[in-house]
Protein backbone atom coordinates (compact mmCIF):
# COMPACT_ATOMS: atom_id res chain seq x y z
CA UNK A 1 0.00 0.00 0.00
CA UNK A 2 1.31 3.43 -0.96
CA UNK A 3 1.44 6.04 1.77
CA UNK A 4 -1.11 8.17 -0.06
CA UNK A 5 -3.50 5.21 0.11
CA UNK A 6 -3.17 5.02 3.92
CA UNK A 7 -5.84 6.93 5.87
CA UNK A 8 -4.50 10.43 6.41
CA UNK A 9 -4.51 10.13 10.21
CA UNK A 10 -2.27 7.03 9.99
CA UNK A 11 0.37 8.47 7.64
CA UNK A 12 3.72 8.90 9.44
CA UNK A 13 3.99 12.68 9.22
CA UNK A 14 0.36 13.34 10.12
CA UNK A 15 0.51 10.75 12.89
CA UNK A 16 3.63 12.39 14.35
CA UNK A 17 2.01 15.82 14.27
CA UNK A 18 -1.24 14.68 15.87
CA UNK A 19 -0.01 12.06 18.35
CA UNK A 20 3.69 12.76 18.88
CA UNK A 21 6.84 10.98 17.69
CA UNK A 22 6.48 8.31 20.37
CA UNK A 23 3.38 6.94 18.66
CA UNK A 24 5.32 5.93 15.53
CA UNK A 25 6.96 2.57 14.92
CA UNK A 26 10.66 2.41 14.03
CA UNK A 27 9.73 1.83 10.37
CA UNK A 28 7.39 4.83 10.36
CA UNK A 29 10.05 7.10 11.84
CA UNK A 30 12.55 5.96 9.23
CA UNK A 31 9.97 6.45 6.49
CA UNK A 32 9.83 10.16 7.36
CA UNK A 33 13.55 10.40 6.57
CA UNK A 34 13.25 8.31 3.42
CA UNK A 35 10.26 10.38 2.24
CA UNK A 36 9.60 8.24 -0.86
CA UNK A 37 9.58 4.55 -1.61
CA UNK A 38 10.36 2.64 -4.77
CA UNK A 39 8.24 0.96 -7.39
CA UNK A 40 5.95 -1.49 -5.64
CA UNK A 41 7.00 -0.46 -2.12
CA UNK A 42 6.06 2.44 0.10
CA UNK A 43 8.60 4.34 2.17
CA UNK A 44 7.36 2.39 5.22
CA UNK A 45 8.01 -0.94 3.46
CA UNK A 46 11.48 0.19 2.39
CA UNK A 47 12.17 1.28 5.98
CA UNK A 48 10.97 -2.08 7.35
CA UNK A 49 13.23 -3.92 4.87
CA UNK A 50 16.17 -1.73 5.91
CA UNK A 51 15.61 -2.46 9.59
CA UNK A 52 15.45 -6.19 8.92
CA UNK A 53 18.55 -6.09 6.73
CA UNK A 54 20.61 -4.18 9.33
CA UNK A 55 19.29 -6.03 12.40
CA UNK A 56 17.15 -3.24 13.85
CA UNK A 57 18.01 0.24 15.04
CA UNK A 58 21.24 -0.78 16.78
CA UNK A 59 22.56 -2.36 13.59
CA UNK A 60 21.38 0.59 11.56
CA UNK A 61 23.15 3.04 13.87
CA UNK A 62 26.39 1.11 13.38
CA UNK A 63 26.29 1.58 9.60
CA UNK A 64 28.20 4.35 7.88
CA UNK A 65 26.57 6.51 5.22
CA UNK A 66 28.39 4.58 2.50
CA UNK A 67 27.24 1.26 3.95
CA UNK A 68 23.65 2.49 4.10
CA UNK A 69 23.61 3.55 0.45
CA UNK A 70 25.55 0.56 -0.84
CA UNK A 71 23.26 -2.29 -1.81
CA UNK A 72 20.24 -0.84 -0.01
CA UNK A 73 17.35 -0.43 -2.41
CA UNK A 74 15.64 2.93 -2.04
CA UNK A 75 18.46 4.59 -0.05
CA UNK A 76 20.74 6.82 -2.07
CA UNK A 77 23.76 8.84 -0.86
CA UNK A 78 21.65 11.85 0.22
CA UNK A 79 19.19 9.79 2.29
CA UNK A 80 22.04 7.72 3.74
CA UNK A 81 23.84 10.89 4.84
CA UNK A 82 20.66 12.19 6.51
CA UNK A 83 20.19 8.92 8.42
CA UNK A 84 23.83 8.84 9.55
CA UNK A 85 23.54 12.47 10.69
CA UNK A 86 20.34 11.71 12.62
CA UNK A 87 21.98 8.84 14.48
CA UNK A 88 25.02 10.98 15.30
CA UNK A 89 22.75 13.70 16.72
CA UNK A 90 21.05 11.05 18.85
CA UNK A 91 24.41 9.88 20.21
CA UNK A 92 25.44 13.43 21.05
CA UNK A 93 22.14 14.10 22.77
CA UNK A 94 22.55 10.90 24.78
CA UNK A 95 25.91 12.19 26.02
CA UNK A 96 24.18 15.31 27.31
CA UNK A 97 24.96 18.96 26.91
CA UNK A 98 27.09 19.36 30.03
CA UNK A 99 30.62 20.27 29.00
CA UNK A 100 32.29 18.51 31.93
CA UNK A 101 29.77 16.11 33.46
CA UNK A 102 30.33 14.39 36.79
CA UNK A 103 30.70 10.67 36.05
CA UNK A 104 30.50 9.22 39.55
CA UNK A 105 28.22 6.25 38.88
CA UNK A 106 27.85 3.45 36.37
CA UNK A 107 24.52 4.90 35.29
CA UNK A 108 26.08 8.29 34.52
CA UNK A 109 28.99 6.62 32.72
CA UNK A 110 26.68 4.52 30.55
CA UNK A 111 24.50 7.55 29.79
CA UNK A 112 27.58 9.41 28.56
CA UNK A 113 29.34 6.76 26.42
CA UNK A 114 26.78 3.96 26.04
CA UNK A 115 25.25 5.15 22.77
CA UNK A 116 28.67 5.46 21.13
CA UNK A 117 29.74 1.99 22.22
CA UNK A 118 26.42 0.37 21.29
CA UNK A 119 26.96 1.70 17.78
CA UNK A 120 30.30 -0.14 17.45
CA UNK A 121 30.30 -3.47 15.64
CA UNK A 122 33.74 -4.33 17.01
CA UNK A 123 34.74 -4.70 20.65
CA UNK A 124 36.15 -1.30 21.55
CA UNK A 125 38.02 -0.24 24.68
CA UNK A 126 38.01 3.33 25.98
CA UNK A 127 39.28 4.95 29.16
CA UNK A 128 37.52 7.89 30.79
CA UNK A 129 39.80 10.31 32.65
CA UNK A 130 38.39 12.14 35.67
CA UNK A 131 39.60 14.88 38.00
CA UNK A 132 39.42 14.89 41.80
CA UNK A 133 35.72 15.82 41.70
CA UNK A 134 35.08 12.97 39.22
CA UNK A 135 34.39 15.44 36.45
CA UNK A 136 35.27 14.47 32.90
CA UNK A 137 38.71 15.42 31.61
CA UNK A 138 38.55 13.45 28.35
CA UNK A 139 37.76 10.07 26.81
CA UNK A 140 40.62 8.19 25.16
CA UNK A 141 40.33 5.33 22.66
CA UNK A 142 42.55 2.42 23.69
CA UNK A 143 41.92 -0.38 21.22
CA UNK A 144 39.59 -1.71 18.53
CA UNK A 145 39.34 -5.48 18.42
CA UNK A 146 37.49 -8.19 16.55
CA UNK A 147 33.75 -8.80 16.69
CA UNK A 148 34.01 -10.51 20.08
CA UNK A 149 37.46 -9.75 21.48
CA UNK A 150 39.61 -6.73 22.13
CA UNK A 151 43.19 -6.68 23.37
CA UNK A 152 44.21 -4.10 25.97
CA UNK A 153 47.02 -3.91 28.49
CA UNK A 154 47.06 -1.92 31.76
CA UNK A 155 49.98 0.19 30.56
CA UNK A 156 48.05 1.38 27.47
CA UNK A 157 45.00 2.07 29.62
CA UNK A 158 46.86 4.06 32.28
CA UNK A 159 49.23 5.96 29.98
CA UNK A 160 46.60 8.69 29.15
CA UNK A 161 45.91 9.13 32.87
CA UNK A 162 49.58 9.92 33.46
CA UNK A 163 49.78 12.26 30.46
CA UNK A 164 46.72 14.26 31.56
CA UNK A 165 47.28 14.04 35.34
CA UNK A 166 43.97 12.29 35.93
CA UNK A 167 42.92 11.50 39.48
CA UNK A 168 40.69 8.58 38.48
CA UNK A 169 39.93 6.43 35.46
CA UNK A 170 36.99 4.36 34.28
CA UNK A 171 37.56 1.52 31.85
CA UNK A 172 34.66 1.06 29.44
CA UNK A 173 34.19 -1.36 26.59
CA UNK A 174 31.35 -2.92 24.63
CA UNK A 175 30.12 -6.39 23.82
CA UNK A 176 28.73 -6.25 20.26
CA UNK A 177 26.65 -9.34 21.03
CA UNK A 178 24.57 -7.15 23.34
CA UNK A 179 25.19 -9.26 26.45
CA UNK A 180 27.22 -7.14 28.92
CA UNK A 181 28.11 -10.07 31.19
CA UNK A 182 31.89 -10.08 31.85
CA UNK A 183 34.07 -12.78 30.34
CA UNK A 184 36.97 -14.40 32.18
CA UNK A 185 39.30 -12.16 30.16
CA UNK A 186 37.35 -9.10 31.34
CA UNK A 187 37.68 -10.22 34.95
CA UNK A 188 41.43 -10.85 34.60
CA UNK A 189 42.01 -7.47 32.99
CA UNK A 190 40.09 -5.73 35.78
CA UNK A 191 42.19 -7.42 38.47
CA UNK A 192 45.43 -6.53 36.66
CA UNK A 193 44.31 -2.94 36.09
CA UNK A 194 43.24 -2.51 39.72
CA UNK A 195 46.67 -3.64 40.91
CA UNK A 196 48.53 -1.42 38.42
CA UNK A 197 46.34 1.57 39.35
CA UNK A 198 47.03 1.04 43.06
CA UNK A 199 50.78 1.01 42.45
CA UNK A 200 50.56 4.17 40.31
CA UNK A 201 48.23 5.88 42.82
CA UNK A 202 45.46 6.34 40.27
CA UNK A 203 41.91 5.52 41.34
CA UNK A 204 40.22 2.86 39.21
CA UNK A 205 36.64 4.01 39.75
CA UNK A 206 34.92 1.30 37.70
CA UNK A 207 34.99 -1.00 34.71
CA UNK A 208 31.73 -0.75 32.77
CA UNK A 209 30.76 -3.13 29.97
CA UNK A 210 28.14 -1.77 27.58
CA UNK A 211 25.58 -3.99 25.88
CA UNK A 212 21.87 -3.68 25.17
CA UNK A 213 18.76 -4.08 27.32
CA UNK A 214 17.35 -6.95 25.26
CA UNK A 215 14.96 -9.12 27.28
CA UNK A 216 14.71 -6.61 30.11
CA UNK A 217 18.31 -7.05 31.30
CA UNK A 218 20.44 -4.08 32.26
CA UNK A 219 22.24 -2.61 29.23
CA UNK A 220 25.50 -2.43 31.16
CA UNK A 221 27.57 -4.31 33.74
CA UNK A 222 29.45 -2.46 36.46
CA UNK A 223 32.32 -4.21 38.28
CA UNK A 224 32.03 -1.70 41.13
CA UNK A 225 28.27 -2.11 41.56
CA UNK A 226 28.69 -5.89 41.45
CA UNK A 227 31.26 -5.83 44.26
CA UNK A 228 34.07 -7.03 42.01
CA UNK A 229 36.13 -3.87 42.31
Amino acid sequence: MRIREIPKSDRPREKLTERGAGSLTDAELLAIFLRTGIRGKSAISVAADLLQQKGGLIGLSRSTASELSRGTCGVGPAKAAELAAAFELGKRLARGGIERPVLDSAEAIFSYVGADLQAMNRETVKVILLDTKLRLIRVEDISLGSINESVAHPREILRPALLHSAYAVVLVHNHPSGDPSPSQADRRLTVQLAEASRIMQITLLDHVICGTSDGGRSPYFSFRDSGLL
